[in-house]
C-alpha cells in the first residue's frame, strides 16, 4: 500500500514509489495507473454480442519533454499477455509497453 492505493506486488509498488520521486524532481509531470487500452472493439455476430478486448498497463506515465511511457511490472509473460502486447504494439504504434 503506497499513497492510498493497494499494489498487486512489492515490485509494482516500489516501480511507483520511484516514478514519485521521479515526479517530484520534475522528471514525471503525470502518473496514470491502471490505464485501460481497447485492442480490439466488441461486436454483435449472428445474435451473439462479443466484449471489447483491453489491456491494462500498470502505469502510463508522461515524462517533462511530452514523452509518453507504458509500463508494466512483469514477474512472468503469462500467454495472454503476450497475445494483448502483439496487438497493442500494432494497436498504438506510437506507444511501446516497457517490461519492468
Amino acid at each position: 500500500m503506497v499513497d492510498g492505493v493497494k499494489f498487486s506486488s512489492a515490485a509494482e509498488a516500489k516501480f511507483y514509489k520511484g516514478l514519485k520521486l521521479q515526479q517530484a524532481a520534475g522528471d514525471v509531470v503525470e502518473i496514470e495507473l491502471q490505464p485501460k487500452f481497447v485492442l480490439q472493439e466488441g461486436f454483435k455476430k449472428n445474435g451473439k454480442t462479443y466484449l471489447p478486448i483491453k489491456y491494462v498497463a500498470d502505469f502510463k506515465v508522461t515524462r517533462k519533454s511530452g514523452k509518453v511511457e507504458i509500463y508494466d511490472v512483469k514477474g512472468m509473460r503469462l500467454p495472454a499477455y503476450i497475445i494483448k502486447q502483439k496487438l497493442f504494439e500494432y494497436r498504438y504504434p506510437d506507444l511501446t509497453i516497457k517490461e519492468v
